[in-house]
This record gives C-alpha cells, sequence and structure tokens, in this order.
C-alpha cells in the first residue's frame, strides 16, 4: 500500500505543469499571476535577471522626483506576494534556449526545464552612435540602476542634456523639470514626439516645454561627448556645445531577442507570434516589448513597447499557456502623455490613410488641438493636445471601428463633438439589435 501511495504521488508530481517565464516585467507577473488564478496546482518560474524585485521602468520618473522610494517602483507591494502565490521569482539570466529539448541554459551553467514557456525579456535602449556615448556620467533611464546614478547628478541648479524628446524622452524631462535642473533637450526629428504627434502639435509642445524654462534642440544631432573637468561637454551639429554634469540617452528601444540565436524561434524585430501569442514553436509564447503581434489597425505585424501591450499580452499569454483559447485582437496603439500639465494623447493611424479625410481644431494661443483620420466613415486615428475629455472616447470609436454615417460630416465641421457622435452611433447600433 505504502509502495502504491508512493508510484501515485509521483505520478501526480510528474503531472504537474512546469510554467517559466522569462522577464520580470508588468508582462511576466501578469502572466505569472494569471496561470496561478486559471491552474492553481502549476508550477510557475519567473526568471529575471536584474538584481531587484520586480518592477516598473514606468514608475523611474516617480523615482526620480521623490514622488515614491525604490519600493515604490515595485510591481507588487508586498514583500511575500509571490511566495504567498507559490510563484518562484530567480534572478538569473538565461543565455540560450533549446526549443526541442525544452530546456533554458543559465548563466553559471545551470539549467531549468519547462513545458510552457514564456519569453517576456522585454528591450533595451540603443545607444547612438556618437563619440564619448558611454564615459561616465551618460546614462539611459531604463533600470533602477540608472535611476539612481542620474538622481546622484541631476541635483537642482545642475547642467543636464537629455538626448531624445520621444514618448519616453519626454516622460524623462518632466521629472527632470521638476528637479530643478537646467534642462537642455536634443531630439533628431522636426519636432518634439515625432512618432506620436504630427508637426503642429509637435511643435506646439515644443513651444510649450520652452516656456517653462527648457532649452529644447529640435533637428538637431549630438556630435560627440567628451570629458570636461568633473563634467561633460556635449558638442551639436550646429555648432553649439552644451556643458553637462549629466547626458541622458532616450533615442529609442530594441527588443531583447539576441540570446534566441540558434533556438529555432522565428523572429523579425521582436518575436513573431500568432493571436495566441504563440510563437513558431507551439509551447513558447511572447508577451510585452519583445512579441511581434498585431497591430490592431494595420492587420500588420509590429512590436509595441508600451505598458498596456504588455499588460494584455501576459493576461492573454497565460490564459493560453493553461490551454485556454484567448485570443489578441490586436494592439490599438495608444500614447498618453503628461508633459508638465499639457497633456497630449494619440491613437490608432493618427496619421491618417491614404484617400482617408481628416478635420482638425487647433487653438496655437491655448495650447488645443483635436485632429481626426478618417476611413470612409470610421474614425481610423486622432490625436489631441490639451484636452482630455475625449481620451475613453476617442478609443472607444477607433477599437469598435463604429460606422459613424451623418456624424462624421458633423465632426468634419466641429470635432469636438466627438462624445456626441460616439454616444449616438452606440445608441444606434443598441436600437437596430433590440436593445434600448
Amino acid at each position: 500500500a505504502v509502495w502504491i501511495q508512493t508510484e501515485t504521488a509521483l505520478a501526480f508530481e510528474e503531472a504537474v505543469m512546469q510554467h517559466v517565464i522569462i522577464g520580470a516585467g508588468p508582462a511576466g507577473v501578469i502572466a505569472a499571476e494569471t496561470i496561478k488564478r486559471t491552474e492553481p496546482s502549476a508550477s510557475v518560474t519567473i526568471i529575471g535577471e536584474e538584481r531587484e524585485a520586480p518592477y516598473s521602468r514606468m514608475a523611474l520618473p516617480y523615482y526620480l522626483i521623490d514622488r515614491i522610494d525604490e519600493e515604490g517602483t515595485f510591481l507588487r507591494k508586498s514583500a511575500n506576494h509571490f511566495q504567498d502565490l507559490g510563484i518562484d521569482v530567480l534572478q538569473e539570466r538565461v543565455e540560450s534556449i533549446d526549443s526541442q529539448r525544452k530546456s533554458l541554459k543559465i548563466s553559471g551553467n545551470g539549467e531549468q526545464s519547462f513545458d510552457k514557456l514564456l519569453i517576456a525579456t522585454g528591450s533595451h535602449p540603443v545607444s547612438p552612435p556618437i563619440e564619448g556615448i558611454d564615459l561616465p556620467g551618460v546614462h539611459s533611464c531604463w533600470t533602477l540602476e540608472d535611476g539612481r546614478n542620474i538622481a546622484a547628478k541631476a541635483q537642482r541648479g545642475s547642467n543636464v542634456v537629455l538626448m531624445g524628446a520621444g514618448f519616453i524622452g519626454c516622460i524623462i524631462l518632466e521629472a527632470l523639470a521638476e528637479r530643478g535642473v537646467n534642462l537642455s533637450v536634443i531630439e533628431m526629428g522636426d519636432r518634439m514626439v515625432p512618432r506620436m504627434m504630427d508637426q503642429t502639435a509637435g511643435n506646439m509642445l515644443k513651444r510649450w516645454c520652452q516656456a517653462k524654462g527648457i532649452n529644447v534642440h529640435t533637428s538637431t544631432k549630438v556630435e560627440a561627448i567628451e570629458k570636461a573637468g568633473d563634467a561633460l561637454k556635449v558638442k551639436l551639429d550646429n555648432g553649439e556645445a552644451l556643458d553637462a554634469d549629466v547626458v541622458i540617452s532616450a533615442t529609442g528601444v530594441k527588443s531583447n531577442i539576441g540570446f534566441l540565436e540558434g533556438s529555432g524561434i522565428d523572429t523579425e524585430f521582436g518575436i513573431l507570434v500568432n493571436d495566441h501569442l504563440q510563437s513558431s514553436s507551439p509551447d513558447i509564447y511572447a508577451a510585452g516589448d519583445v512579441a511581434q503581434g498585431r497591430d490592431f489597425s494595420t492587420g500588420e505585424y509590429s512590436v509595441q513597447a508600451i505598458q498596456p501591450t504588455a499588460a494584455d499580452h501576459g493576461r492573454i499569454a497565460g490564459m493560453n499557456m493553461c490551454g485556454r483559447d484567448a485570443l489578441h485582437q490586436g494592439s490599438v496603439n495608444m500614447n498618453v502623455l503628461d508633459t508638465m500639465g499639457l497633456i497630449s494623447s494619440s491613437y490608432g493611424l493618427w496619421m491618417g490613410v491614404d484617400g482617408g479625410d481628416s478635420a482638425q481644431l487647433c487653438d496655437e494661443d491655448r495650447y488645443r488641438y483635436l485632429s481626426l483620420k478618417f476611413e470612409d466613415d470610421i474614425l481610423v486615428g486622432a490625436q489631441s493636445l490639451g484636452l482630455t475629455q475625449h481620451v475613453g472616447v476617442l478609443r472607444g470609436l477607433i477599437q469598435t471601428r463604429l460606422h459613424l454615417k451623418k456624424w462624421k460630416d458633423h465632426l468634419m465641421d466641429d470635432p469636438t463633438r466627438i462624445m456626441e457622435a460616439y454616444l449616438a452611433s452606440t445608441q444606434a447600433i443598441g436600437h437596430n439589435a433590440g436593445v434600448i
């Protein structure tokens, strides 16, 4: 009887699914929690290479302005959160994946086997090919360690040069401004946030920042960074040279896929995934900044390195790893940015489509801008600056692809009637379906 019970126990242990997640960011953490909720008996292990508790990179600006301490950046506030859920968290570096043997090679010659694997390794900052980019005092703002280094140098009255005025750069910009530094921003594009806003809105944002005392250079490149005593000298292609106590590089990111070479997993800009977030190896999934998944607006496959997409991916991947049938409908391109009190946002195909119509409302003196992009009578993209009341409605209209019919003409005349258009269109659908 003892032998039979022991054999049964061993068989049960062997039947427990081994779920392994590489990456301790939002996608990985949400996936781990989803698996435990869906399949409580499963074994779940998160492997993250940083020597920190799982934290949010998006919280680093709040850390820089002392609104939160280091623990405030942690994704889960309880020290025993993962332990209480039965989730193991390892601080190791995964060097390679053997998809055939279903095993990982971990730094220090260790191995980890898996039944189902989620790759949620995120992305890494791209360093531009600039002389001096590796000098002490030049940092990205990507890790908690970067945050510590920047906070030590970017004191009130110090000179700071920020390279890049994209989405991430503008988040860092606000934190630096609140620290009271003398801030200069260098952007290669002809406007701020060039991948989020058109020239009108991007340059309105530039004027807003300049009015707040920030020195903003657009259509400008950094040519070199040199040591200048205990500080740095930043040379620009317009002939200027800026003094800097610290230089911050925010010039873009790339997916962390280098360790997948030889794994047999298909990659392009990220890991190519289907509508279930499966890679080319059926038991291996990808989520977050490392996943190249469907774009809702275009139907094409792209990497969307934003936290809402990472969270959505983590939930869907976790369910599918447990055998559920959760479909990823495609990520809606959405960015909302608060730059020293001026809210800017863009959604979907904000740049418009060939043959489509557009409607704009612009009040440059009051920093108000609204741009709507249509394909036939469907809203496919939008931008707004200084207007916050339409944020949810704009996304809802784009995501539901409602036919606006006559309301498109009303919006062409007055884009601010977006709420009326949404209510009228949704009520019409409900009425036609017999729902009042």
